[in-house]
């Protein structure tokens, strides 16, 4: 138990709650943990909701597949991260999409009663257990929009760029690790792997971009329009 207050109080879903608080909050909230090994399911697209989830260690992908088993990443998930709060919020009785692990992950099951309704005792730190759901569930709103920003876009090239150029901008940094292999990318920016790694040999030869696996280079006089 001591070991999930601990992983627990670190999620931005105690943020400005007390070590104490947070213990008290445990024994108020209904959840379990579980273990879940890489490529595993936590749930698949039109399963009943039944719980919300916290990423308490690894990560997760948010996946949208198609009849034929094509797959498309939504949104990649890591620790500490709440999911599932927004279908119970929705009134929604199904998932419209997968998550699965991307790595060996802990997640914390949580009764969706115990969270969103206030318990007995009318408790301050639980009102701002709820306050910090809807900012998460408010973020994640704009980081989905983020994305739709890259997959607007009219061609493969330009999804690359619009996706490192935000890397970029969020690392302060022309160099940085992105969290996707190549297919895991060309799934997240809905292209064909294929033309991903052209267009990225591509932007290599002209020097807009230097990359090895998942580690990138922004070069700033590189013929970006080309």
């Amino acid at each position: 138990m001591k070991e999930h207050k601990l992983l627990l109080q670190e999620s931005l879903l105690f943020s400005g709650i007390s070590e104490e608080d947070v213990k008290q909050l445990v024994e108020c909230l209904s959840f379990q943990k579980k273990t879940i090994a890489c490529d595993t399911y936590v749930f698949r697209a039109e399963d009943p909701i039944k719980y919300i989830y916290l990423i308490g260690s690894g990560s997760m992908h948010i996946v949208d597949e198609d009849f034929w088993g094509n797959r498309t990443i939504v949104e990649t998930m890591e620790k500490h991260t709440l999911f599932g709060e927004a279908y119970v919020l929705s009134k929604t009785e199904r998932y419209l999409v997968s998550v699965v692990a991307a790595e060996d992950s802990i997640v914390f099951e949580i009764d969706p009663v115990s969270l969103f309704e206030l318990c007995s005792k009318g408790c301050s730190y639980h009102i701002k257990l709820l306050n910090n759901t809807m900012c998460i569930l408010s973020e994640k709103i704009v980081r989905l929009t983020g994305k739709l920003r890259h997959v607007v876009q009219r061609t493969t090239r330009e999804k690359i760029l619009s996706y490192l150029s935000q890397c970029g901008v969020q690392a302060q940094s022309t160099s940085f690790y992105i969290p996707y292999s190549r297919q895991q990318l060309a799934d997240y920016l809905c292209v064909d792997r294929s033309a991903l790694s052209h267009e990225l040999s591509k932007l290599h030869n002209q020097g807009v971009i230097r990359y090895r696996k998942n580690y990138f280079e922004l070069q700033l006089d590189g013929e970006k329009d080309l």
